[in-house]
């Protein structure tokens, strides 16, 4: 009987450890952050503790690419280092009951704190991660709280990021005010930028330039402030061409979104700079109020993909996370 039972726990234990094996997107808890790796190889790490506000990367993406700036966390090569709130994928807003949550070096800037896990879990084609943040000014008050669910893809068109927020107004209404200084974010890699970042000199006439496109047909500067379901920026990386799209889900409040998306390299959807975008005289325009006691959902999807917009399919990968796949 006594063997029995021990044979049966070394099956229960092979049978855990033949599931792990097979579970390709995993992650891993370390001190500060959270690993998450797909069939075996580095993806992107999740930074929860002792930072400004929680970011992933870097972001690996088609062949071994490495997707977004390397500064602030790292200063390496001749990179720029302008925007240090640029944390590679991030998300922030300008001003949210006249605090700043988008950039980090002034008093006015606010903190998004780590508060807790709801669920960090891998699997054979999806990880998941659920975390509770709260907004804090510098002064630690506590004006709002939010809860995220990051979602890492395994696909056979490339890996994909879903990005889900709710704000919650536990601690009074919440006002999220028009700027363009927001708010769901990523800064590309820096050899993918339209413009190059530190002479500002424009790529159009070289072979290895970046570009943007977005749904609607507009290209390059063209596309900044502009609504569109989608945008997709692609450029070199190491040789290869490579390109981020990001989606705006149509239940989102204000669908389709304006995008703060800069040649230099900054991508942003953000639904609440109608002032900016829109060059309107009212400055409170796009202001976006969440009444105490209630909350809002946004949620986006990141596709990393080979070659340029055509190439990764992205209109069709669009109508697919439009229809709930």
């Amino acid at each position: 009987m006594l063997i029995t039972r021990f044979t049966k726990i070394a099956l229960l234990l092979l049978a855990l450890g033949a599931t792990l094996a097979r579970a390709d997107v995993t992650i891993a808890t370390l001190d500060d952050r959270l690993r998450v790796e797909i069939d075996g190889k580095l993806f992107t790490e999740y930074y929860f503790k002792g930072v400004p506000k929680p970011f992933l990367y870097p972001i690996i993406g088609p062949g071994d690419s490495p997707m977004t700036r390397n500064y602030p966390m790292q200063k390496s090569g001749n990179e720029t280092q302008d925007h240090p709130h640029h944390r590679a994928l991030f998300y922030g807003h300008g001003k949210v009951n006249g605090i700043d949550f988008w950039g980090e070096v002034t008093p006015q800037n606010g903190l998004t704190e780590h508060e807790s896990f709801l669920e960090v879990k891998g699997g054979p084609t999806t990880g998941t991660i659920r975390s509770r943040n709260r907004l804090v000014t510098k002064q630690g008050k506590v004006i709002g709280t939010d809860e995220r669910t990051v979602r890492i893809h395994r696909t056979p068109h490339g890996p994909m990021i879903d990005f889900e927020i709710t704000h919650h107004a536990s601690h009074g209404e919440l006002v999220f005010e028009d700027t363009k200084e927001g708010t769901m974010a990523i800064r590309v890699a820096e050899t993918m930028a339209n413009r190059h970042p530190r002479t500002g000199r424009y790529k159009s006439d070289r072979p290895d330039n970046g570009h943007i496109v977005n749904s609607e047909g507009h290209r390059d500067g063209d596309t900044w402030g502009k609504r569109a379901l989608w945008v997709d920026y692609y450029g070199p990386v190491n040789g290869k061409t490579v390109g981020i799209a990001m989606f705006d889900h149509p239940t989102n409040p204000r669908h389709p979104t304006w995008w703060h998306v800069r040649d230099y390299g900054l991508f942003a959807a953000n639904p609440f700079g109608v002032h900016d975008f829109e060059r309107l005289e009212n400055p409170e325009a796009g202001n976006l109020k969440i009444a105490a006691g209630k909350s809002a959902t946004f949620r986006y999807r990141f596709f990393f993909h080979a070659g340029d917009e055509k190439a990764g399919r992205v209109t069709e990968r669009y109508k697919e996370y439009a229809a709930g796949k």
